[in-house]
């Protein structure tokens, strides 16, 4: 028994021993760069503009003021000017715009500001509303006037001007 304890101790050593010598499996590891990129360029857009309505009169005695909603979004940053047309009207000038039915036209005007001084035209840096974009919504205020004058005849006066936000 003392041979087969000898044989078996002698066995295990030499196994111990041979696993020694096999060298361990390692995990193989590589790296690398992932690289990335985005550009943002320049963008407005004209998100919405609400309706002017003067309402319904008989007579033109005094102005009839009014506004509306302008909202731009441009980019952040981004620096922009928003130009309003004349209009469709004969002979419609920014200064004196016409809203017509049939023949028939009634003038109005449109302002950047409340005190109605200043005329909303289509000139960069001499009648156009400059803004700087924040990335979100911006409200913009038109105010409007319909001026004292002479009534036509009876009927439905409209216009359309086209908003140009330059940037």
């Amino acid at each position: 028994m003392e041979n087969h304890q000898m044989r078996l101790k002698s066995a295990l050593l030499a196994a111990g021993l041979s696993l020694a010598l096999v060298p361990a499996a390692h995990a193989a590891t590589a790296t690398g760069t992932l690289n990335l990129s985005i550009t943002i360029t320049a963008s407005c857009t004209v998100v919405s503009a609400s309706a002017i309505n003067f309402g319904s009169v008989g007579a033109i005695g005094a102005n009839i003021d009014q506004t509306s909603t302008l909202t731009v979004n441009c980019s952040n940053t981004t620096p922009y000017t928003v130009a309003l047309s004349a209009g469709g009207g004969t002979g419609a000038t920014v200064a004196s715009r016409k809203m017509k039915s049939g023949t028939n036209q009634i003038n109005y005007s449109l302002y950047r500001d409340a005190a109605r001084a200043q005329v909303w035209g289509t000139t960069t840096g001499t009648d156009t509303y400059a803004g700087t974009g924040s990335g979100a919504n911006q409200a913009i205020t038109i105010y409007a006037r319909v001026p004292s004058q002479a009534v036509p005849a009876p009927g439905t006066y409209t216009d359309a001007v086209t908003v140009t936000v330059t940037y």
